[in-house]
């Protein structure tokens, strides 16, 4: 199989002794997200508990 010019350029770079750009590369470029699951209804009702934007919320300020 025959190799990318890009590949080819990262290979070129390493051989003159520069910084390959795969070393900084995210780790999370390479998870799987296919098998990464949805929130369920609870996941959602935790992640907005202490954030306090309901809609129905007021605000009073008063000065004496």
């Amino acid at each position: 199989m025959a190799t990318s010019k890009a590949k080819k350029k990262r290979q070129k770079l390493v051989r003159e002794g520069r910084l390959n750009p795969e070393i900084k590369r995210s780790p999370f470029a390479l998870i799987d997200l296919s098998s990464k699951q949805t929130k369920t209804k609870k996941g959602y009702l935790y992640s907005r508990k202490k954030k306090n934007h309901q809609e129905d919320d007021s605000f009073f300020c008063g000065f004496f």
